[in-house]
């Protein structure tokens, strides 16, 4: 079946790619100044084999970032959304009890963000999400960039 809406969202945001580059590079730079120069990078330096993990271990978070997605599909039975590579959820439309598109203002970062006063948030950048009401009690966001696409699909729905 075709979906009513569908989205995908990166971190592209330049800034973060910087931080994250830049905090990751740290360790290849020991390994430069130890396994190359020969001399200790440091006043306690980590062991060489140490460093090379700690190296492994950044580049692993890099990727790691880089292919974390949010996507969204909204069909006429489901919604379903993936936090890649965390989270993989599909929600029957009959669980819901109310979805509404709203400003959640900013909750401490993006990512996945547990216990703020909308349940969980699961976002990528901005301040617009599907704010989800389930039957049995429990609230949670997706993050959209979409909101008056989502919003008109909402109002589909009801």
């Amino acid at each position: 079946m075709k979906p009513l809406f569908t989205e995908s969202q990166r971190f592209n945001q330049w800034w973060a790619w910087v931080i994250i580059i830049f905090a990751c590079g740290f360790p290849f730079v020991g390994i430069y100044y130890q396994l190359i120069l020969g001399k200790s990078f440091g006043d306690n330096p980590m062991s060489n084999n140490g460093l090379v993990i700690f190296a492994i271990c950044s580049l692993l978070f890099v990727f790691m970032f880089y292919k974390m997605q949010l996507k969204t599909e909204i069909t006429h039975e489901n919604l379903s959304f993936r936090f890649i590579p965390f989270i993989n959820r599909t929600i029957s439309l009959s669980e819901i009890s109310s979805m509404e598109v709203i400003n959640y203002g900013f909750v401490g970062g993006w990512g996945i963000r547990f216990a703020t006063k909308y349940g969980t948030v699961y976002n990528i950048k901005g301040n617009k999400g599907l704010y989800v009401h389930l039957k049995d009690g429990k609230t949670f966001i997706i993050g959209t960039q979409k909101p008056e696409q989502l919003a008109k699909i909402v109002e589909q729905l009801k």
